[in-house]
């Protein structure tokens, strides 16, 4: 008999998630960590990488970096270079939020979420290409982009209580330019092994989340609610997993429906 063991089971394998205490970062870490993987937690303060991984059992690693910095990423490549010599699993979650209008926007707010987006995007392929192909002698290793509804379409400026509280312009577009350059990189790091695809999550709840705006947005989708964050970790799960070697350069679209109408 097949078991979920079988099917989505991560045991030998190395996976690394950036923004991973986040409130989404950790649950996918925590699904590819009770996967069996190896689960490296990216990000910048070490105090709360450090809890997270004790919360979330042995198989994860917690790691400061700073995915904007050449340097830091550069010294990740190395160290799981050292402590292994494959990546099996790569998510760029990494995301600062705030909220903004096309009024407030500055240039340099673009430059900076593209940075973070795009720029760490790059970064982390150069310094963990290598021990992807590596991967791929004995896996289907994979890169996951995590992007947003917001980077499909536009945020609805009535169901925020002014007009700073939405998401930016910024972040939107970095998003779907996320999108794209997932395609690209799905196009390029294919004939070597190693598939690229992309999770676009609708509303999901925060841990400080109003609950009215929660109740307007879920208003929005056909299914009448907000994600449960578990949604997105099986996501992670099916896209991380050698059940699906046949999938790259698609783009996931995990929103309740939010994109559908």
């Amino acid at each position: 008999m097949t078991t979920i063991d079988d099917l989505f089971g991560l045991r030998g394998r190395v996976a690394v998630v950036t923004g991973a205490t986040g409130r989404l970062g950790r649950v996918m870490a925590a699904a590819l960590a009770g996967a069996g993987a190896t689960t490296w937690l990216i990000g910048r303060d070490e105090g709360r990488l450090k809890a997270l991984a004790g919360e979330l059992g042995p198989n994860c690693r917690p790691a400061r970096c700073d995915v904007t910095s050449d340097e830091d990423v550069a010294a990740l490549g190395a160290r799981l270079t050292a402590e292994g010599g494959r990546v099996d699993v790569l998510v760029h979650n990494a995301h600062v939020g705030r909220g903004g209008s096309l009024r407030s926007a500055r240039p340099a707010d673009y430059m900076e979420a593209a940075n973070l987006a795009l720029g760490a995007f790059q970064r982390l392929l150069d310094g963990t290409r290598e021990l992807l192909v590596a991967a791929a002698a004995d896996s289907s290793p994979t890169v996951i982009t995590v992007a947003s509804m917001y980077g499909l379409v536009s945020p609805k400026p009535q169901l925020y209580d002014t007009p700073e509280a939405g998401n930016p312009p910024y972040y939107g577009a970095v998003k779907a330019g996320l999108v794209q350059l997932t395609r690209y990189a799905a196009v390029e790091l294919g004939p070597a092994g190693v598939r690229v695809n992309c999770i676009t999550p609708g509303p999901f709840p925060g841990s400080d989340g109003d609950p009215a705006l929660l109740a307007r947005l879920g208003a929005q989708t056909p299914l009448g609610r907000v994600g449960d964050p578990a949604e997105i970790a099986t996501s992670v799960l099916y896209l991380a997993s050698p059940r699906s070697s046949y999938v790259t350069g698609a783009n996931l679209v995990v929103d309740g429906g939010w994109t559908a109408w």
